[in-house]
């Protein structure tokens, strides 16, 4: 699978909050404030982890109807993926 560069940017977005989250807790910030921009990041990582698993299923998708192969098995793994990922 080919990540896009929307992918990439949305990490580097995280990135920046985990190093953001790290730099409040070096200068003992509020715990109300970095428990905040933790949830921030864990969202923000449910996210990209949502759209890279529709990315996928739809080119797999796509690819097994091109075969004129079921689809079942590949929807099947994409549940799983969202399943195990909360």
């Amino acid at each position: 699978m080919e990540y896009d560069k929307a992918v990439v940017n949305r990490l580097k977005r995280i990135e920046g909050q985990i190093k953001g989250v790290l730099s409040m807790i070096e200068k003992n910030q509020d715990c109300k404030e970095v428990i905040t921009q933790l949830s921030a990041s864990r969202s923000a990582i449910d996210r990209t982890i949502g759209l890279i698993v529709s990315m996928n299923l739809e080119q797999c998708v796509r690819e097994n109807i091109e075969n004129g192969e079921s689809t079942e098995q590949i929807v099947k793994e994409a549940v799983d993926l969202l399943v195990r990922s909360r």
